[in-house]
């Protein structure tokens, strides 16, 4: 009897020894990969700038540029500027009425980037852990692009949103910014998405602000990117976080906190997002305000997207990971679109650009919401708003259970 006891202590022993070599191969592994990522990601910077906000710009040269990591553009001549507007607009200001200035960003009060090197957000080990996995801190989740098929769907993403369907060259609006309440392992977001759907070639442009705690560290609203030319399955990413786009903007680091944000009942904040084909390169190009060019998606970079777009969105969207109850996640402010100014969140001058690249109102404008007791959205038209609407909402609350 003594000996079997000692007999299975001895397997379990070898178990446990066996369990714990493999747990340290696997996580082992998982570094490697994970720091493979950061030297991937973590370009040679020429300097190095600490923001007040805790985050470090890196200084990459233009010859170290990420857009060289893609297979499709080891030879990418990287094009400094537009080489078309569309018609009606100038290289110097995309709105007439309203001038704008450039956005500035807390980091450039420390220190400016030399000549021919662009800034971008260094990724720290953490970032990745925080987000659970590789895939998942470069990816978003199925179903993000709104439709009104979706709103039957149990599904983790959910949207307030304005919807045009035709041929398009582009879109731009003035986006309000806020900072709503998000739960850790969520996000909320106001952008604008440039689609040519075609199934699982589904391509998207995305932009606009995002608060993303798992991925920034904080709860501030931070300037984001997004693309996929497979309808989210395998390729596109946040940011610079895989090769695809091309900054270009010596003083705007995409990732980084959006400095200027509106509080109830007092001043609004917004910010002019604007994205277009450019007819000559086939390249879209991106602003976020009149005055300041980030960069752009190469039209290589798409299959569909490089013919033009056949919808566009724009609006809010949050993630709902609640399994028990609706999230408390807020979008845009977080108040309903009745509530109405400095306390609903909006989007004005709302215009599309039609396939012969003049800009106009959007025809056919239509909403598209989930659940109204939720989230929900109000649609409009002023002399100088143009098209414009408030949307948003703050979740879960005694009708949105």
């Amino acid at each position: 009897m003594i000996g079997r006891i000692k007999a299975r202590l001895v397997v379990l022993n070898i178990v446990i020894i066996a369990m714990i070599v493999t747990g340290s191969e696997f996580f082992a592994t998982c570094d490697v990969e994970i720091d493979r990522l950061l030297r991937t990601l973590n370009k040679p910077p020429l300097k190095s700038i600490k923001s007040g906000d805790g985050y470090i710009i890196d200084c990459v040269h233009i010859k170290n540029h990420p857009i060289y990591d893609h297979p499709l553009f080891k030879n990418h001549t990287i094009q400094m500027r537009p080489s078309y507007y569309p018609k009606g607009w100038n290289n110097i200001s995309l709105n007439t009425k309203e001038q704008s200035s450039m956005v500035t960003q807390s980091w450039s009060i420390k220190g400016r980037c030399p000549k021919n090197s662009i800034p971008i957000r260094r990724t720290k080990k953490e970032d990745i852990l925080r987000a659970g996995s590789i895939e998942i801190y470069r990816k978003k989740f199925p179903y993000n692009i709104p439709h009104p098929q979706q709103q039957n769907l149990t599904t983790k993403h959910e949207h307030a949103v304005v919807n045009v369907d035709g041929k398009f060259n582009g879109a731009r609006a003035r986006i309000n910014v806020w900072k709503p309440f998000v739960k850790q392992n969520e996000f909320s977001l106001a952008q604008i998405w440039v689609v040519a759907e075609a199934g699982e070639r589904t391509n998207t442009i995305e932009a606009g602000w995002q608060v993303y705690p798992n991925k920034y560290g904080d709860f501030n609203p931070h300037y984001f990117i997004y693309w996929t030319r497979d309808d989210y399955k395998k390729t596109g990413c946040y940011n610079l976080d895989c090769p695809g786009f091309v900054l270009v903007n010596q003083g705007f680091a995409l990732g980084v906190p959006v400095k200027d944000i509106s509080t109830l009942n007092g001043q609004q904040y917004e910010f002019p997002t604007i994205i277009w084909k450019d007819s000559h390169s086939g390249h879209w190009w991106l602003k976020f305000s009149d005055h300041t060019l980030v960069g752009y998606w190469p039209s290589k970079l798409f299959n569909t997207l490089s013919i033009g777009a056949n919808s566009i969105q724009f609006g809010g969207e949050i993630t709902n990971k609640d399994k028990s109850q609706h999230t408390e996640t807020h979008m845009g402010s977080g108040r309903f679109a009745q509530e109405g100014y400095q306390k609903a969140s909006y989007f004005r001058n709302v215009e599309i650009i039609n396939e012969n690249d003049l800009p106009q109102q959007p025809v056919g404008a239509h909403p598209i919401t989930r659940e109204q007791n939720c989230y929900n959205l109000a649609l409009g038209n002023h002399f100088v708003w143009g098209t414009f609407f408030y949307y948003g909402g703050p979740g879960q609350n005694p009708n949105c259970r």
